[in-house]
């Protein structure tokens, strides 16, 4: 078992619905030194990848994205889910739908901020049916960038993102697979990988 899953062992709650509760150290209240190791773990995975800028999505993906960015030299871009009068020129927009949040919104980002001469790794927290991450995978292409890989927090392993996404050929790498949680009993199990 990794840092990440004990730290989900430890910590998360298992709510109905397939709700995993991990506000304490994730995506509420952010545990720092936890975010530093997993950094360092994506920064090992993808070692080989030229990567020079990291794409998240508004709000829960940029903390993390924030702190694995040290560890790569590269500047965060994160795809907004409105509009603000802050935002000129051109974007790429992109439609997603959220399994947390039961909504769907459009996400745009700046052209300015992601060009084709861009090699991108998309963080994020968690990977459920993968439409979040479809849409900024659809905003990297949109651009002409190269997307080099995917590093996600939590995957969902008994949802379908994680496959969908790796039979498209996108090289992802999640530090914890949950295969199975339990409400009643509060289990979470993992996937070996």
């Amino acid at each position: 078992m990794n840092f990440l899953e004990e730290r989900i062992q430890k910590d998360g709650i298992v709510k109905e619905g397939n709700v995993l509760k991990v506000d304490s150290f994730l995506n509420h209240q952010m545990d720092i030194k936890l975010f530093r190791q997993m950094g360092e773990e994506w920064k090992r995975r993808f070692a080989e990848a030229n990567i020079n800028k990291i794409l998240t999505i508004e709000a829960s993906g940029i903390g993390i994205a924030c702190i694995a960015a040290e560890y790569f030299n590269a500047p965060v871009v994160f795809a907004k889910k409105s509009k603000s009068i802050n935002i000129e020129g051109d974007m790429y927009i992109a439609e997603v739908e959220s399994f947390t949040h039961k909504c769907k919104n459009q996400v745009i980002v700046s052209k300015k901020f992601l060009t084709p001469e861009d090699h991108v790794l998309i963080i994020d927290d968690f990977l459920a049916n993968g439409c979040a991450l479809q849409g900024l995978i659809s905003i990297v292409a949109q651009a002409g960038a190269t997307l080099e890989g995917i590093g996600i927090a939590v995957e969902k392993g008994f949802q379908q993102g994680g496959r969908v996404i790796r039979n498209l050929g996108y090289h992802l790498e999640s530090l914890a697979i949950v295969e199975r949680m339990d409400a009643e009993t509060g289990e979470i199990m993992f996937r070996e990988q």
